[in-house]
């Protein structure tokens, strides 16, 4: 299941309300959620959290100096390869739901993370996963162009009410694997 939209219409929200609820019916799910970083009002960067044991890592910010540079923030390749394809690794492993936040440009610097995401994809576990509206991948073209794929488009209009849609399609599919 990927979620996509365009850039700040909710799609980390809509995953991330999604995962909560699945955890509330037991769900066995893990993977990483990324979310900003803000320092009075302004955005500086951006987090990763491992859903499974709450690890944080810093995915970019504005104050790090090295790494590929996206807008005004330098990706921060081992926070990514530590906490974030880790997260992914362990839930493809041993979780039946995958989630990833989010298939884009900072993360497509590592190629552990492609590596990571390529595995989930080809398990047999289900995956939800954001994808970045305008990035341009074969990896993405890959996870979309699926047979199994099935691509939900975030808006303002159906944002608030998705999540339950997609924990209700979760559940179900879990109960016919």
């Amino acid at each position: 299941m990927l979620l996509t939209g365009a850039p700040g219409v909710g799609k980390t929200t809509v995953l991330t309300k999604t995962v909560d609820a699945l955890k509330a019916k037991d769900v066995d799910i893990g993977g990483m959620i990324s979310r900003e970083a803000q320092e009075s009002s302004t955005r500086v960067g951006f987090e990763i959290i491992d859903l499974t044991n709450g690890k944080h890592g810093w995915l970019a910010h504005v104050n790090q100096k090295t790494g590929p540079q996206v807008g005004k923030y330098h990706v921060n390749i081992q926070d990514l390869d530590n906490v974030g394809v880790q997260a992914i690794r362990e839930a493809t492993e041993k979780c039946s739901t995958i989630a990833i936040d989010e298939i884009g440009p900072m993360k497509l610097f590592s190629p552990k993370f492609k590596q990571a995401v390529a595995q989930a994809l080809e398990s047999k576990k289900l995956v939800l996963a954001v994808e970045h509206a305008r990035a341009k991948d074969p990896l993405i073209n890959k996870a979309k162009q699926r047979d199994d794929a099935e691509i939900f488009t975030i808006t303002l209009a159906n944002r608030d009410a998705i999540a339950d849609e997609l924990t209700k399609k979760v559940i179900l599919n879990l109960k016919q694997n």
